[in-house]
């Protein structure tokens, strides 16, 4: 058990996954700040001064407060975090293409290869000629050898 679990444990993906939760994880702070400290501003500023997220209602009758600016924030930092890894996919999808696009490099034929395929050629083309002769023989009146 504890073999497979080292196989496991030790693979190339599972630390490439590693990093990549970890790098999501400060790319979600970095978002985080940006939609916090910059965009909720600013769109507190475009609506006349107001703090999305201290928006909040209380519900008559009780003590419930809801807090929607939270979530009205929370759903402008989903919508940045998700347009800007579409960015980042589509920017490696075209890396990708262009790399898909170069033409491979035909393999160059050292000159034994090409020896042998004259060698080759050359054979053919005689083996041809014997077949053809022999069968001009086989047509042909037998002549007389006594001229």
């Amino acid at each position: 058990m504890w073999k497979d679990f080292k196989e496991f444990a030790f693979k190339g993906n599972i630390f490439d996954l590693a990093i990549a939760v970890v790098i999501g994880a400060a790319f979600g702070k970095i978002v985080t700040s940006l939609v916090e400290n910059i965009i909720t501003p600013l769109i507190g500023l475009i609506s006349g001064g107001i703090d999305l997220s201290k928006e909040q209602a209380k519900i008559p009758g009780t003590e419930t407060i809801i807090t929607y600016g939270a979530f009205i924030q929370s759903i402008i930092d989903f919508l940045i975090i998700a347009f800007s890894i579409f960015m980042v996919i589509r920017l490696l999808a075209k890396f990708k293409k262009k790399e898909v696009e170069q033409p491979a490099e035909t393999p160059s034929i050292d000159a034994k290869e090409e020896l042998l395929k004259e060698i080759r050629d050359l054979l053919q083309a005689q083996q041809s000629a014997t077949i053809e002769t022999t069968t001009v023989d086989r047509h042909l009146p037998p002549s007389d050898s006594t001229e």
